[in-house]
């Protein structure tokens, strides 16, 4: 007869079959498509308050995790590319995580390749269906240093969840310079289908 599992075994257990199942019902092709729609209008009203700001201001160390607005405005768009590598195969990142701040150093520059990813991000939300949810997606991860494995579900809300995150530092220190970024609130900014 064999044993019962530890607790650790039975605890890794019940979160491998909860991450395999999770998400199946809430995480859709339109909840890509809404969070998509999203996350290009919050960029697009972060980046008009920025845009009301000096150089030094977006340079300036606010205390954020990544310093400041420039380095945390770089840091977003290194993430998505990262991210969007992996699930939509464009380019990798050419600089790892920890240098993510730097990865453009010109503002305008950073802007106009901002929108040109919010826009592949819509694209490739809007060519997703139920099918590309059913493969798991598996990538090496920097960050964990090991070969990772993952259902989509998980992922998406992870890829929108880590915008929104570091996008609220972002909107902090822009309030604190008095370039209120406007209304953040999902339903009063993105029409449902």
């Amino acid at each position: 007869m064999r044993p019962p599992p530890t607790l650790t075994q039975a605890a890794s257990a019940a979160d491998a079959a909860w991450q395999m199942s999770w998400g199946s019902n809430m995480i859709t092709p339109d909840y890509v498509r809404v969070m998509a729609r999203y996350n290009a209008e919050m960029n697009r009203r972060i980046y008009a308050a920025a845009d009301r700001l000096t150089d030094a201001q977006r340079r300036e160390d606010r205390g954020l995790f990544w310093r400041s607005l420039l380095g945390t405005l770089n840091h977003l768009l290194w993430g998505d590319r990262q991210w969007m590598a992996r699930l939509d195969g464009w380019p990798p990142n050419t600089i790892p995580n920890p240098q993510s701040p730097t990865l453009i150093d010109d503002y305008e520059e950073l802007k106009k390749e901002r929108f040109k990813a919010d826009a592949g991000i819509e694209d490739f939300a809007n060519r997703i269906d139920d099918a590309w949810f059913e493969t798991d997606l598996e990538w090496y991860s920097g960050a964990a240093k090991k070969q990772m494995r993952m259902g989509k579900h998980l992922l998406m809300v992870h890829f929108f969840n880590h915008q929104t995150h570091h996008r609220g530092q972002v909107h902090a220190a822009l309030t604190a310079f008095g370039a209120d970024p406007g209304d953040t609130d999902l339903f009063l900014l993105v029409p449902t289908p």
